[in-house]
């Protein structure tokens, strides 16, 4: 407040030279009256993030933590191209991708694995240990017996690569970076220890040598040591004051308090003029109340993902400026504020001392003993003693009497990035019937690629033509179709007439994944329409069983031409909505040889998933025609009519005749009995004449034989349509 009102006068009667000059004696004053917030310890630093810089030390790490790691070797970007499209006169594209490798440095002592990793914030890698991007990941613990990394020998030579024993560290080979803006993310590593429960010895291991001291830091589940290992210890000992003992040959280390309490003798008086409490044999000293108290501890909060935590010691603020304790620490919330509660109560306690004089040497009491004093109340705690001609005189201050903490604390609010599974990949490569766009020569090839993980981050997609080479088709993206699979059969039923009958049960991939009904209106509009098997169908019902199974009723079946499988269902289909989510697939890539699969790699696959295409060539294959009609020549003849469709009209908004939509309208009439066919027409009108003659001998030569009656296309027959041999 003085250092406002000071800069406030000194500018509005000397300008901004007064203005500042008020401002050094408000803050000088603000000091003075207020005093100047305390810390203990480096400031605890928020979450960093991976660097390669020279001379940055690589901490020593206890229990679990969260460190961001040092850089010790990396390759420069590789760009990977990708080429797709440029078959049948389509213009081609070039996609980009860029991978790394890259060695990181996370502990100078061994660990013992690693768990989740953070990239940019985001999970790189989940805690079932399942990569959320492109890449190989291999950790190595630092013990002295790890081999070199097969990657960094092939990079820098045998004779040049070091094993880097004693270092933990981990290798990231063609890590794929099109998730971080093609360049290396900001990495941090949850890393844990083969440790139990942390003591004062463990972080002394490998560090000095004939040291005891087994005691245990309650709570305490991590601890990242960057610098000197002294000033650790003094960091710790702001919250778990220690004992240090050098009476024996080696170093001992135990907790404040722990020590056997002695008792002392009666005080000695001494004559000397200059002596204290001359007439009693000791004296009496309180100091004043700190201006600064610890109140308030920085940590790594377990329950954040080891991000930077705050707690306050309960009860009324002392006067003062509280003083802020820093520890790189791992603990929860209600620990760390037991903690500090403890530590904020000692530093009430320690302000009474007593100087006192006794005759008696005892060599259990030194320096660091608790005892008690005759006819004072409480533990006292020796902190300094001397030989003096009038007797033993020690330094004494009051031990503080601390009670359990029984407090809680809460962590706040996290939001955390979601550690969904990688999850399995599910494809179902299909064909559709031309939509009318386009000139309808090329085969609309499409990819239902789903998972049962909502966290699925997609998959590439690949064509396999059957001489072992895999074509890349591109990648899936991260949308999941709407896929599942078929209980039980659908039962045939007329593709005209509106099924109301059939019902059937289908079980999605997820649990997540939902369907919806739909009136007429929408079913005349393509709502609806789904895959099963090779017959496309709409479905007005949709009603929710839970655990992801509908039940599905009320359908239009034979959509798109598919009508001559109706009667061809088995169990266990796969279903697909057709809802647009589906991957278009390169029919330049994917060729026209039959037998050509589609492949789909995702990252919790270790071996591709094969599908095989359905409704293969549906495309371009032209429909079968329609309403037979067949009457006699009044000879003995026939004469066979038939409607013709076409690929790709599907409505008929004009009332008129359709478009052909071939080069030229053409059929084949085949008299065929068995699959064999007896004879053959060429027409190119939707009629024929059967003469009476002809007609006799074909139905003498086969009486079961039928007339089937197929459009030829550009690129093929359509189904048949079947007519009776006798009227």
């Amino acid at each position: 407040m003085a250092t406002l009102l000071f800069t406030a006068l000194g500018s509005l009667f000397g300008g901004p030279i007064a203005g500042a000059l008020g401002a050094l004696v408000g803050r000088q004053l603000d000091r003075a009256i207020i005093g100047t917030p305390g810390r203990e310890g480096p400031r605890l630093k928020e979450l960093s993030v991976t660097t390669s810089s020279y001379g940055t030390p690589i901490p020593r790490v206890h229990g679990r933590m969260r460190v961001p790691g040092t850089i010790i070797w990396a390759t420069d970007l590789v760009e990977h191209r990708d080429k797709q499209g440029g078959g049948k006169g389509k213009p081609s594209y070039t996609t980009y991708s860029y991978s790394a490798s890259l060695a990181v440095a996370l502990s100078s002592r061994p660990l013992q694995g690693i768990g989740r990793i953070w990239a940019d914030g985001n999970l790189l890698r989940g805690a079932a240990g399942d990569m959320k991007a492109g890449g190989e990941i291999r950790f190595y613990n630092g013990f002295g017996d790890q081999p070199v990394d097969p990657l960094l020998v092939a990079a820098e030579g045998a004779g040049e690569c070091p094993a880097y024993r004693g270092l933990s560290y981990v290798v990231f080979e063609d890590l794929q970076l099109g998730d971080f803006g093609n360049r290396i993310p900001a990495l941090t590593f949850e890393v844990f220890t083969s440790e139990g429960e942390l003591t004062v010895s463990s972080l002394l291991d490998g560090v000095i040598d004939d040291v005891s001291g087994n005691l245990p830091l309650e709570g305490v589940e991590g601890i990242s040591c960057e610098g000197p290992l002294a000033d650790l210890l003094g960091q710790m000992d702001a919250v778990f004051p220690l004992d240090c003992d050098v009476s024996g040959d080696r170093l001992s280390l135990g907790r404040e308090g722990a020590s056997p309490v002695r008792a002392l003798s009666d005080a000695t008086i001494s004559v000397a003029d200059d002596a204290f409490g001359a007439q009693q044999g000791f004296s009496r000293k309180r100091l004043p109340q700190p201006s600064s108290r610890p109140e308030i501890l920085r940590y790594y909060d377990v329950d954040r993902d080891y991000q930077p935590g705050l707690q306050r010691a309960p009860g009324r603020p002392a006067a003062g400026q509280p003083a802020t304790i820093d520890l790189p620490v791992a603990i929860a919330a209600g620990n760390a504020r037991s903690l500090i509660s403890r530590t904020a109560q000692r530093a009430g306690w320690a302000r009474q001392s007593l100087s006192w004089r006794t005759a008696e040497l005892d060599p259990a009491i030194a320096p660091g003993s608790l005892v008690t004093i005759p006819g004072e109340p409480g533990v006292w705690r020796v902190e300094e003693w001397e030989w003096r001609e009038s007797g033993l005189e020690l330094g004494l201050w009051r031990a503080p009497a601390i009670a359990p903490a029984l407090v809680g604390g809460d962590s706040g609010r996290l939001n955390p990035p979601l550690d969904q599974p990688v999850g399995e990949t599910i494809l179902q490569a299909f064909e559709l019937p031309w939509d009318g766009n386009g000139p309808g020569d090329s085969p609309l090839l499409y990819a239902a690629v789903s998972s049962p993980a909502a966290g699925w981050p997609g998959a590439a997609l690949f064509a396999d033509q059957g001489d072992g080479q895999l074509q890349p088709l591109g990648a899936s993206g991260r949308t999941r179709a709407t896929i599942g699979e078929v209980l039980g059969v659908l039962s045939p039923s007329s593709p005209h007439v509106f099924d109301r009958n059939s019902q059937i049960e289908v079980r999605l991939a997820s649990p997540t994944m939902a369907l919806s009904s739909a009136d007429a209106r929408a079913l005349a509009f393509g709502a609806n329409r789904a895959l099963l098997c090779s017959e496309i169908v709409q479905f007005a019902g949709a009603v929710s069983l839970g655990n992801g199974h509908w039940r599905l009723s009320g359908f239009l079946r034979g959509r798109g031409g598919t009508e001559a499988v109706i009667a061809g269902h088995g169990v266990n289909e796969r279903f697909v909505l057709l809802d647009g989510t589906q991957v278009p697939l390169d029919p330049g890539i994917v060729g026209d040889l039959a037998g050509v699969t589609i492949a789909a790699l995702g990252l919790g696959e270790s071996q591709p998933v094969i599908s095989q295409i359905a409704c293969r060539g549906i495309t371009r294959r032209p429909l079968s025609p329609v309403h037979p009609r067949m009457a006699s020549d009044g000879s003995g003849g026939l004469v066979l009519r038939w409607t013709r469709r076409a690929r790709g009209a599907w409505g008929w908004p004009d009332g008129v005749d359709l478009p052909l939509n071939e080069e030229t309208e053409s059929y084949q009439v085949v008299y065929e009995s068995a699959g064999v066919a007896l004879a053959a027409w060429t027409v190119f009108e939707p009629r024929i004449e059967i003469a009476a003659s002809l007609l006799a001998s074909l139905v003498e030569a086969s009486p079961a034989g039928n007339f089937a009656v197929r459009q030829q296309g550009r690129h093929g027959l359509s189904e048949p349509l079947l007519f009776a041999a006798t009227a």
